[in-house]
């Protein structure tokens, strides 16, 4: 059955989509960019290593919302609009997890909502 998972301490989406689906033991997290719980996009305006670290707290939160955790991932996609900024997301990217790294996907793209550097997503487990 589908649920909806929503938290406060992750920014609301800004289109007409969840933060994440749990479907059975699966969560599925939708792309999270650089805004504070808030709303706020300050940090929009920062380098992409500052806007790589809140997309994934954000994502942090939604997976803490619906009862799981990093070591849970299984795939994460990462939109980057300068593949220049590889190096400098994965120095970032690899504080958050740990020996059980997920599969995942890097692509460059033209342009991200909000005009942001970097856009991440998720796919987790739920035990």
């Amino acid at each position: 059955m589908k649920e909806i998972i929503h938290t406060p301490l992750a920014p609301a989406a800004i289109g007409p989509y969840s933060q994440a689906v749990r479907w059975g033991n699966m969560l599925f997290c939708s792309g999270q960019i650089a805004l504070l719980p808030d709303g706020d996009d300050r940090l929009l305006f920062e380098s992409v290593d500052v806007q790589c670290r809140q997309a994934l707290l954000n994502i942090g939160e939604v997976l803490a919302a619906a009862g799981t955790g990093w070591d849970q991932v299984v795939k994460v996609n990462v939109s980057l609009v300068d593949m220049a900024d590889f190096a400098t997301i994965n120095a970032v990217y690899q504080e958050f997890f740990g020996e059980t790294k997920p599969a995942r996907a890097c692509v460059a793209v033209k342009s991200l909502p909000r005009d942001a550097k970097i856009e991440i997503e998720c796919i987790a487990g739920i035990l």
